[in-house]
């Protein structure tokens, strides 16, 4: 069940007065950021048509919940059959699309019955749907490898594969697509764009071409946005080119808020320690607050200290190791902080001050995919605009 919440900093169920909470600690997902960074994204590749991306159950924040803020694309892109059948139980009738196809034979048959649509990256899902037997033929993506090599077909076998494609009685249309490795960087996407060009010149068919960073640094030229755009990490409020660009910079909002509450506050004195390995050692004596978070919950346990959150809407730091259930943070600019204080992890705080996701991933050594990704399953989440 999909649970919305008008006011999630309501204390002190954070809105869930109809069921019990053993442990202060929420996420949040905001519907309006999810349509808001839809709509920015559709601003960045004016004409082409857009995939909501919900692999990894749409990057953490769960399809359910995210659906509503999602349902304005074009369609819904993912990786298996069973978030297929979640977006269709969801009700939406639009084009799904399979990003690494089909896994093995029989996945052709929930395909023809849920009416998917699938990339073929390798010759042996072609040999599949070759045997395949349906009345409806199938939309397919075919996969070019233009230097990313992962998946895909090299240039040199692309048209081969493509003249294949065109003889099945069990294909209708044949989409061309291949993926950027780094439209993120200063290394653009000269090179992969170039080789997309020769191996699929004449071809016809759709393209579909940009991931999120190349929606948004590349998007505004007509051929390389092509038909389709792809883009995962910026619908969730997350720079792709980070930390280059902020989400701000983009015009992209967070659509997820991690928080939890105080447990206690300690007063430190000089030497005094704090958490496993005593690696902080207070040089004055100091405030520190507990919160009731740690990696058990999908905050990353290598984030050193430094690590910023916002308590109050003010921003602080983590002091000391990350632990199971529980982080430490420096209260020194908070003296009216107190047990049932409000710490804003990543996302949006009391207030509306907004801390990027992407900026705690980046202290903890990480991206923000990642730190989305991990939101574990005992963090209770409910649904905002």
């Amino acid at each position: 069940m999909v649970r919305r919440c008008q006011n999630p900093w309501h204390p002190p169920l954070w809105c869930l007065s109809d069921s019990p909470m053993p442990r202060p600690i929420h996420a949040t997902i905001h519907t309006g950021a999810l349509r808001h960074n839809l709509q920015r994204l559709r601003a960045a590749a004016p004409g082409a048509r857009l995939w909501a991306i919900v692999k990894a159950n749409a990057y953490g924040h769960g399809i359910e919940r995210a659906f509503d803020g999602l349902r304005g694309a074009d369609g819904f892109a993912l990786l298996d059959l069973a978030e297929a059948e979640r977006v269709r139980t969801l009700g939406w009738r639009g084009p799904i699309l399979l990003l690494e196809g089909v896994f093995e034979p029989r996945d052709l048959e929930l395909c023809s019955r849920l009416n998917l649509w699938h990339t073929i990256h390798r010759e042996a899902q072609i040999d599949w749907l070759a045997a395949h037997k349906t009345q409806q033929p199938q939309r397919v993506f075919l996969k070019l490898n233009s230097g990313m090599n992962r998946l895909g077909f090299a240039p040199e076998r692309y048209r081969s594969a493509y003249a294949r494609l065109a003889a099945l009685p069990q294909v209708d249309e044949i989409a061309h697509m291949t993926h950027f490795s780094d439209a993120d960087s200063g290394k653009g996407i000269a090179a992969q764009w170039a080789a997309f060009q020769r191996a699929t010149d004449g071809l016809p068919g759709e393209r579909s071409l940009c991931n999120s960073a190349a929606t948004l640094r590349h998007a505004q030229d007509e051929a390389v946005r092509g038909d389709w755009v792809r883009p995962g990490i910026a619908a969730y409020g997350s720079a792709p080119d980070s930390p280059e660009h902020d989400a701000a910079h983009w015009g992209l909002r967070p659509a997820m808020t991690l928080a939890a509450r105080l447990l206690a506050v300690n007063q430190l004195s000089v030497g005094d320690s704090v958490g496993y390995g005593s690696t902080f050692v207070a040089e004055a004596p100091m405030r520190v607050g507990v919160v009731a978070c740690g990696y058990a919950d999908g905050y990353p346990r290598h984030a050193p200290t430094g690590t910023p959150v916002l308590v109050h809407g003010v921003r602080t730091r983590t002091v000391g190791r990350v632990s199971m259930d529980m982080l430490a943070v420096d209260l020194a600019p908070l003296p009216q902080a107190q047990p049932g204080s409000l710490a804003t992890l990543w996302g949006v705080a009391e207030g509306g001050a907004v801390l990027p996701i992407d900026e705690v991933a980046q202290a903890a050594g990480t991206i923000g995919y990642e730190l989305m990704c991990a939101l574990a399953p005992r963090v209770p989440v409910s649904v905002a605009e």
